[in-house]
């Protein structure tokens, strides 16, 4: 069982290309499948977190809480900055109401869940992204409806149903959350709260592959029946993991934050909370049926790019070498 743990942590990410390959594969052979797996994807999310959270040490995320630096550099970079680039991008698709909705819903929503998976992986701080998970799920709440009315106009805030996020907040953060918290105190008593441990860190290659799979296997064929108009979205979507990934190294630049820090908030600004805000799109009007699909468009590239970001930020933000005086 170690060597299949080890063997699948060292070839992680061909195995999540395989993934989308698979769940592409489904999608486009059996499209009846669509709904039975979209209802996949919260279960799935749901144990990919709690694995995740399962392997950071809470009294770590309660260290990283008071890193106020870090905090206070993720909440500028995703709420003032990136605003400011989401806007400028969402003007392309203006004359577009569902596609500028669409838009707009997953760019201005910085992503809680799988980004702490892929900074762990390119070396991020993941305790610190796992403290500030809740902060920025509280804040995007508060915040997306703000956003909306000034860049897509008050009219819209009339179709925009809020329930779907606090159900995300409550099933993707706090259960998976609560859950890790209640293990790992067992396991500080019981051999069986350290099996699951163990077991679930075991796990979180084979979660994420179902994760990947599950998600694109559900949208595929609906993106590939809008193909022509989600086309041009897919120019803005790279446009912004370029230009966001490059803000987060500049505010971590301005903080002075430490590599696995500005790593972590690099990932920060270019992954969005897709996953979270694609209820928000499908309670909008029938009129505006492709926002959704724009939506899972941006899914499709940032998996793409996450699966180059992990190699390439590294390369971006190596440790300073020791010096030979």
């Amino acid at each position: 069982m170690r060597f299949v743990v080890r063997w699948w942590d060292t070839h992680q990410l061909a195995l999540y290309i395989v993934a989308i390959a698979v769940g592409a594969a489904i999608g486009l052979i059996a499209p009846q499948t669509a709904p039975s797996l979209e209802h996949s994807i919260e279960p799935a999310l749901m144990l990919l977190l709690f694995a995740t959270f399962l392997g950071v040490p809470l009294i770590e995320v309660k260290r990283a809480f008071r890193d106020i630096r870090f905090l206070g550099t993720v909440l500028v970079a995703n709420f003032v900055i990136v605003p400011m680039l989401a806007w400028g991008l969402s003007r392309f698709v203006v004359d577009d109401r569902g596609l500028l909705l669409g838009v707009l819903f997953v760019l201005l929503t910085p992503c809680i869940d799988y980004v702490i998976v892929f900074a762990g992986i390119a070396g991020g701080a993941g305790a610190r992204l796992l403290a500030a998970a809740p902060l920025l799920m509280l804040v995007q709440i508060l915040l997306l409806p703000v956003f909306l009315f000034l860049f897509a106009g008050g009219a819209v805030l009339d179709v925009v149903d809020i329930g779907p996020f606090i159900r995300a907040f409550l099933l993707l953060i706090v259960v998976p959350l609560s859950a890790a918290a209640v293990v790992q105190a067992l396991a500080r008593r019981y051999r069986g709260g350290r099996f699951i441990e163990k077991i679930m860190a075991g796990a979180m290659v084979p979660l994420m592959m179902v994760t990947l799979a599950v998600v694109i296997g559900s949208q595929i064929a609906a993106v590939g029946s809008q193909i022509t108009a989600l086309l041009r979205v897919v120019p803005l979507y790279i446009a912004f993991v370029v230009l966001a990934v490059a803000i987060g190294k500049l505010a971590s630049r301005v903080a002075q934050l430490d590599v696995s820090a500005t790593r972590a908030v690099m990932f920060s600004t270019a992954t969005r909370n897709s996953l979270v805000v694609l209820p928000l799109a499908l309670a909008l009007p029938a009129s505006m049926r492709i926002a959704p699909l724009a939506i899972v468009t941006q899914t499709l590239v940032e998996l793409v790019a996450m699966l180059v970001l992990v190699r390439v930020v590294p390369l971006f933000t190596r440790e300073p070498r020791p010096s030979l005086a």
